[in-house]
C-alpha cells in the first residue's frame, strides 16, 4: 500500500506533466503545504484511517471546499474564497481525503463542454485539441491522466457520464437523493441534478459513493448510505438481462452506433443476456418535459444574478436563455411536464420488472474541437438549443435513475466513447457489480493517455 506521501508525490508529478496541456486541475494548493498534509496523514494510526485516507482529490468547481475558491467558472465568483465545506466535501475529507484544489467546469455547469472565462478550456485527455465533455470535464481528465485516483462530480444532463465516456473512465450518476446537495433554498421541488463519484474502476466508484451517500436530516427525499464496495459483489453480468435501446430515434455521429453495438456483443460474450428493445416512450415528449423542468430549475437557482443588471452582463448566453425560459413558464406548464415525467417513471418501472439494466450510448457525438461552443448539427440534423446534442442522457436524468458510464473503446481518430448502463431506482449496487465485470472483462483500463 502506498503511503500518503507517495500518493501526493505521484499526483503532483502527474499534474506538473499533464495539467499545462489540459487545464483539468485549477486553484491548486501550495505543493509544500500538500506534502506536509501527506506527511501528517502518514502519522495517523492505522485504526483511525478512513477509506480515502491520504488520497489527493481535487473538488469540482461547483462545490465548496474550505480554503479554496469556488468560481463556478463565472466572473461573478472569481476569487470567491470559501471557508466551509459542502456536505459531500466534508464527508470526503472526514474519510481521509486530502483536498488539493478544484477541477474545471463550464460556467455554472451549463453545457457538456468544459470551458469558462475564468480558467479557460479543459482539453480531452486523449487529444488536447478536443473537448473533455462536461460539466465534470476537469474531473474526468484528471482521472484519465492519473492526477488522482478518485474524483467527485455532479450530473444534471450527463455531466458524470459524457466526460467519463469521452475520457475512458467510469462516472456514476447515483439514484437521485442518495448523495445530498446543500440545504439551501427549495429542497422539495427540484429533482434533476445530483452529486456523484468518478474513478478509473467500479470498485473505486463504489468506495467513493459509500463515503458521499447518506441522508442529511435537514433535507427530505434522502436515502440511507450503504457499503457499495461490498454490496456490489453480489451482482454479475453472467445471466444479467439487459435491454439495448439503440438510438431511440436520435441522430448520431458516424461510428458511434458501430462502436456501441460492438460493445453490446462484448456484453453478450461476458455472459449478459442483451435484448434489443424498441423505443419504450416518446423521445419528443421526454425532451419537452426535460427542457421545461430544467429551465424552471435553472431559472429559480440563478434568478438573483439575472435580476442584478451588472451580474446579468457577466452571464453567458446559455444561462440567460435558460433563466428567461424558466421565468416565463406558468405553474400549469411545469405541472403538465412533471406528469409526463411521472408517466415515463411508471413505464420504466415496468421495464425493470423484466430487465436488470437498460443500455444507451453516453453521447451522440465524438469529442468535438475545443474551440466550439457546442455542436450545431448531428448527421445533418440541426440542433435547436445549446444542449440538444446531449438528448441521449435525459431518459435517466429526468426521473433520477442511477447510471454508470462504461468505457467501450476508441474510434478511428483515437477518441473514446461510452455506454450508459441504467438501473432501476435504488439499484446502484447492482449497476456497480455489472460494471465491475465489464471492467475486468475488457482491455480499456490499460489505455492510458500518453
Amino acid at each position: 500500500m502506498n503511503t500518503a506521501v507517495e500518493k501526493m508525490q505521484s499526483s503532483l508529478e502527474a499534474i506538473e506533466r499533464h495539467n499545462p496541456q489540459v487545464t483539468a486541475v485549477i486553484s491548486l494548493a501550495d505543493p509544500d503545504d500538500l506534502m506536509n498534509e501527506a506527511e501528517a496523514a502518514d502519522r495517523v494510526p492505522l485504526d483511525q484511517r478512513g477509506p480515502l485516507h491520504g488520497e489527493p482529490i481535487a473538488i469540482k468547481d461547483l462545490a465548496n471546499a474550505a480554503g479554496f475558491e469556488t468560481s463556478m467558472g463565472s466572473p461573478i465568483f472569481k476569487n470567491n474564497l470559501v471557508k466551509t465545506d459542502d456536505i459531500m466535501v466534508a464527508r470526503m475529507r472526514a474519510a481521509g481525503a486530502i483536498i488539493i484544489g478544484k477541477t474545471n467546469t463550464p460556467e455554472f455547469g451549463l453545457g457538456s463542454h468544459t470551458f469558462n472565462p475564468v480558467h479557460g478550456a479543459t482539453g480531452n485527455a486523449y487529444d488536447q485539441t478536443r473537448s473533455a465533455g462536461g460539466s465534470s470535464g476537469g474531473a474526468a481528465v484528471a482521472l484519465a491522466t492519473r492526477m488522482m485516483r478518485y474524483a467527485d462530480g455532479s450530473d444534471m444532463m450527463g455531466s458524470l457520464r459524457n466526460p467519463a465516456g469521452w475520457n475512458n473512465v467510469y462516472g456514476m450518476r447515483p439514484t437521485w437523493g442518495l448523495v445530498p446537495s446543500e440545504p439551501l433554498g427549495d429542497s422539495f421541488l427540484h429533482q434533476l441534478a445530483t452529486n456523484g463519484p468518478m474513478a478509473r474502476c467500479p470498485k473505486d466508484l463504489a468506495t467513493l459513493l459509500s463515503v458521499q451517500s447518506g441522508q442529511d436530516s435537514r433535507q427530505p427525499h434522502g436515502l440511507p448510505a450503504a457499503d457499495f464496495a461490498n454490496d456490489m459483489d453480489a451482482y454479475s453480468l453472467m445471466g444479467a438481462k439487459i435491454a439495448w435501446l439503440g438510438d431511440w430515434g436520435l441522430p448520431f455521429d458516424d461510428g458511434i452506433m458501430d462502436i456501441s453495438e460492438r460493445a453490446v456483443e462484448d456484453l453478450r460474450e461476458l455472459g449478459a443476456d442483451v435484448t434489443s428493445v424498441d423505443a419504450p416512450f416518446s423521445m419528443d415528449a421526454l425532451w419537452e418535459s426535460w427542457i421545461t423542468l430544467r429551465s424552471w430549475s435553472v431559472a429559480n437557482g440563478a434568478v438573483l444574478f439575472y435580476d442584478d443588471p451588472e451580474k446579468r452582463d457577466l452571464l453567458k448566453p446559455a444561462a440567460i436563455w435558460e433563466i428567461e425560459r424558466g421565468l416565463a413558464m406558468s405553474a400549469r406548464e411545469v405541472h403538465q411536464q412533471s406528469v409526463v415525467r411521472s408517466m415515463w417513471f411508471k413505464k420504466a418501472a415496468d421495464l425493470f420488472a423484466t430487465y436488470d439494466a437498460l443500455l444507451m450510448p453516453s453521447a451522440q457525438v465524438w469529442p468535438f474541437p475545443i474551440d466550439w461552443v457546442h455542436p450545431t448539427e448531428i448527421a445533418g440534423v440541426q440542433m435547436d438549443t445549446y444542449h440538444r446534442w446531449m438528448q441521449v442522457v435525459i431518459p435517466a436524468g429526468v426521473i433520477g435513475l442511477p447510471v454508470v458510464n462504461l468505457p467501450i473503446g476508441f474510434g478511428t481518430a483515437g477518441l473514446s466513447a461510452g455506454l450508459q448502463l441504467i438501473g432501476g431506482r435504488g439499484h446502484d449496487a447492482k449497476l456497480l457489480g455489472l460494471a465491475n465485470d465489464w471492467y475486468h472483462g475488457t482491455p480499456w483500463r490499460d489505455h492510458a493517455p500518453k
